[in-house]
C-alpha cells in the first residue's frame, strides 16, 4: 500500500504572478520578499496589483534563517499587524522558510515559544493562536519549499538547525512563474537546480518512495541533467527557465511525501560550519551517496539507469559525477575541507539522524565505502 499527498494548489507558467489577486481573494497580506526585489521593481508590481490589501512589505531577509533575526521580525508582525489573514512569501527558499515562520501566532506572542515546540520540549498538535495561510511565489527553480510544508530555521549561535513542520505549514497556493527568475544570478542559479535535482534522487532512494513520488523524481531528474548545463551557458532564456521551473515543482512534489534523505543529511553541517551554499552543500555528495544505493533495490537500479542513460551502475555514477564537475562542483569532500576519515564519520553520523534513516541503504552502514 502507498498514499501520496499535496493540498498545493499550482499555478505555473509565464504570467501565473497575475493570478495572485484571485488567489488572495479578499484577504490582507503580508509580502516577504527578497532584498533585491524592489530595485528589481516587483515589489512595485505587486503592490499595483493588490493595493490597499498589502498593508505591509519586508524585504531585509537573509540566507539560512537565522533565529537572530527572525525573533524580533515575528514579534514586530504579530504585534504590528494582527489582523492580517495571509502572508506572500516572494523569493527562494529562505524567503519562503522565513514566511513560513511568521504563520504561527503563540499565546505568548513570542518567537520563543515557537522554537520551544521545535526543540522538543513541548508538542504542538494544533496552533496555539491563530494561524495565517501562505502563498508562496518562487524566484529560484529549486527550492521545493513552495510545496512542501518544511522549513529550516537556524541558530548559528548555538551551532542548531531546527526543522519546522507543522500541518498547517503547506502553503495554500504556489505561483511559479519562470519570468520572475531570468534575473537570478548564475551562482544562485546553480545552486537552486542542483538543489532540485537532490531532491529529486533523494526521493527515490528513500524507503518512503512510491509510484507518484518515483514518477515525479525521474522526469524531474532528466530534465534537470538536461537544461541546467544548457541554461548555465544563457541565463536570460525564459524556455531553459521554464523547463527548470517544472522540473524542479516536480522535484519538490516528489520529496514533499518522502522527505529528503542522505545527502541533505549530510549537507546541514557543511551550511552551518562553512556557509557552503545549501544547493552546493547537498549535491557534492550525491555520487557518493548514489553508489551506495545501487544494489539496494532492483527498481531503484533501474530508475537510476534510466536517468542517466547507463548500462549499469557505475556508468551511472561516473554520468552524475561528470555531470556536476562540469558545473564547477567537485565531489571530492576534501575540497570542502572534510578529510577521508571526517567523511566517513559523518556518513555514520548522518546515518543516525531523521533524514540518513530515509536513505534506502541505512540498513547496509558496515557496508559503506568511501
Amino acid at each position: 500500500m502507498w498514499h501520496f499527498f499535496n493540498p498545493v494548489q499550482i499555478d505555473a507558467g509565464e504570467g501565473a504572478f497575475e493570478r495572485l489577486p484571485e488567489r488572495l481573494g479578499n484577504r490582507r497580506a503580508i509580502l516577504i520578499a527578497f532584498p533585491q526585489a524592489r530595485e528589481l521593481g516587483q515589489c512595485e508590481r505587486l503592490q499595483a496589483l493588490l493595493g490597499e490589501q498589502l498593508v505591509a512589505i519586508e524585504t531585509d531577509i537573509q540566507p539560512n534563517p537565522d533565529v537572530s533575526w527572525l525573533a524580533p521580525l515575528y514579534e514586530r508582525l504579530w504585534r504590528d499587524h494582527p489582523e492580517v489573514e495571509c502572508i506572500i512569501a516572494l523569493g527562494g527558499g529562505s524567503v519562503i522558510d522565513c514566511a513560513k515562520a511568521m504563520l504561527t501566532s503563540t499565546s505568548s506572542g513570542t518567537f520563543a515559544e515557537l522554537l520551544d515546540c521545535l526543540s522538543g520540549n513541548t508538542s504542538l498538535s494544533q496552533p496555539p493562536g491563530r494561524v495565517r495561510s501562505l502563498i508562496a511565489v518562487p524566484t529560484t527553480a529549486g527550492t521545493g519549499s513552495e510545496v512542501t510544508p518544511w522549513a529550516t530555521i537556524w541558530d548559528k549561535g548555538q551551532g542548531r538547525k531546527y526543522s519546522l513542520h507543522l500541518p498547517w505549514t503547506w502553503p495554500q497556493a504556489a505561483i511559479i512563474d519562470p519570468a520572475l527568475m531570468c534575473s537570478l544570478p548564475a551562482g544562485a542559479t546553480l545552486a537552486s537546480g542542483l538543489d532540485a535535482l537532490s531532491h529529486a534522487l533523494e526521493s527515490l532512494w528513500n524507503v518512503n518512495r512510491n509510484p507518484v513520488s518515483a514518477s515525479l523524481a525521474v522526469s524531474a531528474a532528466r530534465q534537470i541533467i538536461s537544461s541546467l548545463p544548457l541554461l548555465m551557458q544563457d541565463l536570460s532564456s525564459l524556455e531553459l527557465r521554464t523547463q527548470l521551473a517544472v522540473a524542479a515543482a516536480m522535484a519538490g512534489l516528489a520529496f514533499s511525501n518522502t522527505k529528503t534523505a542522505l545527502a541533505h543529511s549530510l549537507s546541514y553541517d557543511l551550511t552551518l560550519e562553512q556557509g557552503l551554499p545549501h544547493g552546493i552543500a547537498c549535491s557534492f555528495s550525491l555520487p557518493h551517496v548514489m553508489q551506495m544505493a545501487l544494489g539496494q533495490d532492483e527498481q531503484l537500479d533501474q530508475f537510476l539507469l534510466s536517468i542517466f542513460d547507463a548500462r549499469n551502475g557505475p556508468q551511472a555514477v561516473s554520468a552524475l559525477s561528470g555531470f556536476l564537475q562540469g558545473l564547477g562542483v567537485s565531489t571530492d569532500p576534501a575540497s570542502y575541507g572534510v578529510s577521508p576519515e571526517q567523511w566517513q564519520q559523518r556518513i555514520v553520523q548522518a546515518m543516525q539522524g531523521p533524514r540518513g534513516r530515509n536513505f534506502i541503504g541505512a540498513h547496509a552502514l558496515d557496508a559503506v565505502q568511501v
